[in-house]
């Protein structure tokens, strides 16, 4: 077996730790390094079809709205608004990257906003590919990829 001397430093410190690591270990490692990056990378939603075309979609298959009345990155519906609509769940670790970043709603609840526009499900679609929110009130639409 194939031994290397590596030197492990922690970011923010000037402190080097000297450790023998085997090549085989050393590669297994950074695979799962660059695995378990790639898996916090993934965006919130998809796209889906539906009737009314190509949609954004959450991880259940059921279409993602926004709402006329948020503007700068900042959601408007909140208290009962959000129990029809409930806001698409980010978690405190989630990332921004391109089109998607997270915002804090005024209860402290973090949500995914795509293009600045928070997004929302809607309470009486009952399965995926339900377009029923589009046009409530005059101020719901699909969220478009």
């Amino acid at each position: 077996m194939a031994w290397r001397n590596v030197f492990v430093s922690w970011e923010g410190t000037d402190t080097e730790i000297p450790m023998r690591i085997s090549f085989s270990s050393a590669t297994a490692l950074a695979c799962a390094l660059v695995l378990s990056t790639a898996a916090l990378a993934a965006p919130p939603a998809k796209t889906g079809k539906t009737a009314k075309g190509e949609v954004l979609v959450d991880s259940k298959g059921m279409t993602l709205y926004v709402f006329d009345k948020d503007s700068g990155g900042k959601s408007a519906c909140n208290g009962p608004c959000a129990v029809n609509w409930p806001p698409l769940a980010a978690t405190a670790s989630d990332k921004a990257e391109g089109e998607w970043t997270v915002i804090t709603r005024d209860d402290g609840m973090k949500q995914w906003a795509y293009g600045g526009k928070p997004l929302y499900t809607w309470i009486k679609d009952t399965k995926a590919g339900d377009v029923t929110g589009d046009g409530v009130g005059g101020t719901w639409h699909l969220a478009k990829p």
